[in-house]
């Protein structure tokens, strides 16, 4: 069986790992969980070392000074990689991301023999997939977002904002995960779209979205339009690449 690292970047989600880290080792027994913590004040970093502590199949990295789920994920990923994992998997903290899904994602990857498939996305937007607990326009302005995405960055898939995925190891090798230059949730395109430009093979998994119950959303408005002004920076390097072709 090929060795699974998850990889969770927290803050503020002392309410909801506990439960989502109980989940994971009841499916996925065999897996391991990274927790990146960006100095939490709630006490997330706090529950994970209490944890780890009778459970070595929970790693916590607790970042000072420094905050984003794009560099948060990125060092996940980099961490997860010098560790020898063939599979990578990076979900949500807040309970939005079923892991029932995640067993489904590693079904489709595990499933090709060839290993040419180097991506399973958790899409909400392939059929069967759904979102609840969002507004309308919360909905409009998701798929407004993705439409957008998939034309100035010419990217195949579906869901391109989804956090839900299941990368293979040998996959981003083929990418230099230091060159990502996008913060916050800018990077979920970036990676998609060198992972293309690489031609690795992706694909996508219904999965059912659900919106947080306990918590705080750390999505801001300054904070998307920052990442719209990433993406179309990134459609730039994407006509330039076309161009050289």
């Amino acid at each position: 069986m090929p060795s699974l690292l998850i990889v969770i970047a927290t803050f503020n989600e002392v309410d909801n790992l506990p439960v989502l880290v109980s989940a994971i080792f009841d499916l996925l027994p065999e897996s391991k969980v990274l927790v990146i913590d960006d100095d939490s004040p709630d006490g997330t970093g706090q529950w994970c070392d209490e944890y780890r502590q009778r459970e070595p199949r929970l790693e916590v990295i607790h970042r000072k000074g420094e905050r984003g789920l794009g560099t948060a994920t990125l060092a996940g990923l980099q961490r997860a990689m010098h560790g020898g994992f063939d599979l990578i998997a990076t979900m949500d903290a807040d309970l939005s991301h079923d892991p029932a899904d995640l067993l489904l994602m590693l079904k489709r990857i595990k499933e090709d023999k060839t290993g040419k498939l180097g991506l399973v996305i958790g899409s909400r937007y392939v059929p069967g997939g759904r979102i609840m607990g969002w507004s309308w326009y919360r909905r409009l302005a998701s798929k407004l977002v993705n439409g957008y995405v998939r034309l100035v960055l010419g990217l195949e898939s579906h869901d391109n904002t989804s956090a839900f995925r299941v990368y293979r190891a040998n996959a981003l090798r083929r990418i230099e995960l230091s060159d990502v230059v996008s913060k916050g949730y800018a990077y979920l395109e970036e990676l998609l779209w060198r992972l293309q430009t690489a031609r690795v093979k992706m694909a996508e998994v219904p999965i059912v979205f659900e919106d947080r119950k306990r918590g705080e959303s750390k999505v801001r408005t300054a904070v998307l339009l920052s990442s719209l002004w990433q993406i179309l920076m990134l459609s730039f390097r994407n006509l330039i690449n076309q161009s050289k072709g």
